[in-house]
C-alpha cells in the first residue's frame, strides 16, 4: 500500500497546475488521424494519491474548469496552422484538423482507492472510442485506450486497443446470447462467468485497469493478466497473456502477448486457440475452466 511520505517530503506538493499539463499531454498521446478530421479523446479520469486528492478537493470545480478551457485552448493550438504551410495547403490536401471526438468535455479527478499511487504520482486513464471505416461495417467498434503514469517525473504510457462487436440480437432467454462461461475459485469463493462480448479481460482490476472478469488474488496476478477474444466469423475463442508472470493454458506456458520498449507496452499479436474445456492458469495461482457454449 503507497503511504504518504513524513517530514519535509511530505510538503513537497505537486502544483495543481501539472494535473491539467498531465491531461493535455494524454490527449496529445491519443489522438487518431481520420480522413476529415483528428480525434481526441473526451473523456478523461484522473487517479491521485488519496492524501493530495483530499488536499484538491476543495477545488476540484475550479480545477475541470480551467482543464477544460486548457483542451480547448490545446485544440485551437494544434489547429492553428503557420502561414507558410497554410500556402502550402493550397497546392496540397490541407491537413485534418483535431476535433473533440464528443460534444463536451468530461474531466474526473479521483483517488487512488487501490494503493497504487505514491504521494506526487499522477496517473491519467482515457478512451476513445474510433469509428469502423467504411469496408470495416459490421467489423465492430475499436476502443483505444491510453493510460499515462508520472512518477518521480518519469513517465510511461500504456497503450490497450479492444474491438467489441456489435451487441448480438437479443434472445428471449436473458436478453444476450451466451457464448462462453468461465468457471474458476478465488480468494471469494466459486464463480461462473458468462461470456457475451468478443472480447474480455481477466485480472485484479484496479485504477484504469479494466477487468470484465476481476478476480480476488494475490499481486501474482496481474491487474490485467490476460484477455479472451472470440473471432465473430468462426466462433473460435482465443487467449492472449498481458501478464508479468505468465499464463498458461492446460498446464503449458504461452507466449508472452506484448512488447515492451520505452515504458510502453504494445500487443504483438501472439495468442493460442481455447478449446472447450481448457484449463487457464493465472501465474500458477488462480485457474479457471474453459466452457465453450455449455451452461
Amino acid at each position: 500500500m503507497a503511504s504518504r511520505p513524513q517530514g519535509d517530503a511530505a510538503t513537497a506538493r505537486r502544483p495543481a497546475a501539472d494535473l491539467i499539463e498531465a491531461v493535455l499531454e494524454n490527449m496529445r498521446t491519443n489522438l487518431e488521424p481520420l480522413k476529415y478530421s483528428t480525434l481526441a479523446p473526451s473523456r478523461y479520469v484522473v487517479y491521485l494519491h488519496p492524501d493530495e486528492f483530499a488536499r484538491i478537493e476543495p477545488i476540484i470545480p475550479v480545477l475541470q474548469e480551467q482543464t477544460v478551457r486548457a483542451l480547448g485552448e490545446e485544440l485551437e493550438r494544434l489547429n492553428h496552422r503557420p502561414a507558410h504551410l497554410r500556402y502550402l495547403d493550397r497546392f496540397r490536401a490541407p491537413a485534418a484538423p483535431v476535433e473533440n471526438a464528443a460534444r463536451n468535455w468530461q474531466i474526473e479527478f479521483l483517488p487512488d482507492a487501490d494503493g497504487e499511487l505514491a504521494f506526487g504520482d499522477i496517473l491519467i486513464h482515457s478512451e476513445l472510442a474510433i469509428p469502423a471505416a467504411d469496408d470495416e461495417l459490421g467489423a465492430g467498434q475499436r476502443t483505444r485506450r491510453i493510460t499515462t503514469k508520472i512518477h518521480d517525473g518519469r513517465k510511461t504510457t500504456r497503450r490497450q486497443d479492444v474491438v467489441t462487436a456489435p451487441a448480438p440480437a437479443p434472445t428471449a432467454a436473458d436478453g444476450k446470447p451466451v457464448f462462453a462461461r468461465l468457471r474458476y475459485d478465488d480468494n471469494t469463493g466459486a464463480h461462473t462467468f458468462e461470456i457475451v462480448s468478443d472480447s474480455i479481460t481477466i485480472g485484479r482490476g484496479g485504477a484504469a485497469y479494466h477487468a470484465d472478469v476481476k478476480v480476488e488474488a494475490s499481486v501474482d496476478v496481474s491487474r490485467e493478466h490476460a484477455r479472451i477474444r472470440r473471432d465473430p466469423a468462426s466462433g473460435r475463442f482465443f487467449l492472449i497473456d498481458l501478464s508479468t508472470l505468465g499464463t498458461t493454458v492446460d498446464g503449458k506456458r504461452i507466449a508472452r502477448g506484448y512488447d515492451e520498449a520505452d515504458g510502453v507496452k504494445r500487443e504483438n499479436g501472439a495468442e493460442v486457440a481455447l478449446a472447450d474445456g481448457a484449463r487457464i492458469g493465472l501465474a500458477d495461482t488462480i485457474y479457471l475452466q474453459f466452457l465453450a457454449g455449455r451452461s
